[in-house]
């Protein structure tokens, strides 16, 4: 799985103009399942995600975890995380799991995260979705979980 990762003061998403997830201070997560992922990494990335240090301590040092700090988690499917632009200047996105792989893949990470957070909120899968946010920062970290 790919993920990116912002550390938000607040982010949400619409859907045809209606707020379909929403959150204030927290972690945006754009996530993009590849055709070899499973519940290995879905489970590795809701981990991650819930220990993650990069809230700031008294110290001002990111030592503190969304669980931590009582955040929220704004979890949205995005496919172009996988893009390859490498063959010219139109990208390909076979990096990306199938349609029906992702949304199930997507499905048991809001899952995990929902039996293990109090604030979790999404996009849909599939739709086409504006995702606003201000970035606390701004701290945007990538991440790729085998």
């Amino acid at each position: 799985m790919i993920a990116l990762i912002q550390r938000v003061h607040r982010a949400r998403v619409q859907v045809a103009g209606d707020t379909v997830g929403e959150i204030a201070q927290g972690l945006l997560v754009l996530v993009c399942a590849q055709p070899a992922d499973g519940e290995a990494q879905a489970v590795k990335l809701v981990d991650k995600l819930l220990k993650l240090r990069v809230f700031s301590d008294e110290a001002g040092k990111m030592n503190r975890s969304v669980q931590d700090v009582g955040g929220g988690l704004l979890i949205v499917s995005q496919f172009t995380l996988a893009a390859d632009t490498s063959g010219g200047n139109r990208p390909s996105f076979t990096g990306a799991a199938p349609a029906e792989l992702g949304r199930q893949l997507y499905g048991r990470v809001l899952q995990l995260a929902r039996e293990r957070h109090p604030q979790v909120a999404a996009g849909i899968f599939g739709a086409d979705m504006q995702v606003e946010l201000v970035n606390d920062g701004p701290v945007t970290i990538p991440m790729h979980i085998a």
